[in-house]
């Protein structure tokens, strides 16, 4: 037999493979070339990308890793997701980015040439075994590479082989990870959007509204299964993945009490007509970008009185809040007018003696809204003053949600308003006069929503 070279990755109970195996594998492969046509999406804004990026750091190494596996369990990887900047940067966003490195180097005092170190495709012949035997990187356990010709096809990169590049930690520039001037302008470049980026952002919407539909024309086995949340959960996340990458983020199902925890993803809860599902959802697509969406549904298709009382008030603080957007108004505008209103119900039901001070975070927890793009929480390593003390411009894509959080425990809360929580999110893009709602396709208002989930539970 012969010996497994050191960098395989192979499992412990995997069997040695013979010489005679190594060589019957080595030949009688047919060429199988990728398609010519095929192009990285989006491809044509990434140069104007990295020419911004060039421009802020002249004569500077920059380098900008796409991310390693980390493992789950054994020798079992999470699913790869590429860096955003990264992916922002050369428009490549598939599982088989592990490990890549985007290298800018520095053309003088101005200007980069991007250079792209890449794992190529692994050849078969000379007795090269990792196409066949390495669980991590092999072409038969893991799918197809691109080569060398067809990675600088598919980008319009110069690109090497990830070994000429050598330890990254040895690498000298600027290093994403751990360069906090690189990642703030990373994140700072992409607070605007460019028009191919609102399109993929209004697909993501699109597809999450469809997986909205889903979920509603799937509560009557949701309410019959023990894990009814999990149900809701795999519901989505069968449009998130049948349409596109997968879900942008973990799925809040939660219903009843549990939606008064902010980032419910435990999911193992049993449905009650009675109650309140709070669904924070959102697709990402193939191309990374991802919606963010959150409806709030009387699980018995109507809602109750002490419901749409709190509901209606988280509406008309998404109402003011999204009023509030509009190019050159401070990026805190919005949250402070929705917290206005729901301060103002709050002392109008005697929950507050008046709607002074913060006295109301008590019960909304949490800012009312963020950036959206590549992450969810898109751009957080930019500035305070470039994005929270910032002020909005058209082409930034946001969301607007608060939310009320009424505690089952809570003994300043009427009985019947504790254990209610009402969240309403909604994805909206900055137009030159205001705002532009991504997210319209699903209703908001509690009329609107009864008559949708009607329509839907009855086709």
């Amino acid at each position: 037999m012969t010996d497994t070279p050191s960098r395989l990755h192979i499992g412990s109970h995997d069997l040695p493979a013979s010489a005679e195996l190594t060589r019957f594998m080595a030949g009688g492969w047919a060429p199988s070339p990728l398609p010519a046509e095929v192009r990285v999406p989006g491809h044509a804004v990434t140069p104007a990308r990295r020419a911004k990026l060039s421009a802020r750091f002249p004569g500077e190494r920059l380098v900008v890793p796409a991310g390693e596996l980390k493992v789950r369990s054994y020798d079992c990887d999470y699913r790869f997701r590429p860096h955003s900047a990264y992916a922002w940067l050369t428009g490549l966003t598939g599982e088989d980015q592990v490990g890549h490195v985007l290298v800018m180097e520095p053309q003088g005092p101005h200007g980069h040439e991007a250079v792209l170190y890449l794992r190529p495709r692994s050849p078969r012949a000379g007795g090269n075994e990792e196409f066949y035997r390495d669980r991590r990187y092999g072409e038969f356990w893991v799918g197809r590479r691109p080569d060398l010709a067809e990675a600088e096809r598919l980008t319009g990169l110069r690109c090497a082989h990830l070994d000429d590049l050598g330890d990254l930690a040895a690498v000298t520039g600027r290093e994403l990870t751990t360069d906090i001037e690189l990642a703030s302008a990373l994140s700072e470049l992409r607070l605007l959007k460019d028009a191919w980026e609102v399109e993929q952002l209004q697909l993501a919407v699109d597809i999450t509204t469809a997986g909205f539909e889903d979920v509603v024309r799937e509560l009557p086995r949701a309410l019959a299964h023990p894990r009814g949340e999990r149900w809701i959960e795999g519901v989505f996340g069968r449009r998130a993945r049948a349409e596109g990458n997968g879900t942008g983020y973990e799925t809040i199902a939660a219903s009843g009490a549990h939606a008064c925890v902010l980032h419910w993803i435990r999911n193992d809860g049993r449905l009650d007509a009675k109650d309140l599902l709070l669904l924070d959802a959102g697709v990402e697509t193939d191309s990374l970008y991802t919606a963010d969406i959150t409806r709030t549904l009387p699980l018995s298709g109507r809602f109750s009185p002490v419901q749409r009382q709190v509901y209606e008030l988280v509406l008309a603080a998404q109402d003011a809040g999204i009023a509030a957007l509009r190019p050159g108004a401070s990026f805190r505008d919005f949250h402070r007018a929705g917290m206005k209103v729901i301060a103002e119900g709050l002392a109008e039901w005697g929950v507050l003696k008046n709607a002074e001070g913060d006295l109301h975070r008590r019960y909304t927890l949490c800012s009312s809204g963020h950036m959206l793009g590549l992450d969810v929480h898109d751009c957080g390593k930019a500035r305070a003053e470039t994005y929270l003390d910032g002020v909005l411009e058209e082409g930034q894509v946001l969301t607007v949600e608060p939310g009320l959080y009424l505690q089952p425990d809570d003994e300043t809360l009427p009985a019947e308003l504790r254990g209610l929580g009402v969240r309403i999110e909604d994805d909206l893009v900055i137009t030159a006069d205001g705002a532009r709602l991504m997210s319209g396709a699903l209703p908001r208002t509690p009329e609107g929503i009864e008559e949708w989930m009607g329509g839907l539970l009855e086709g």
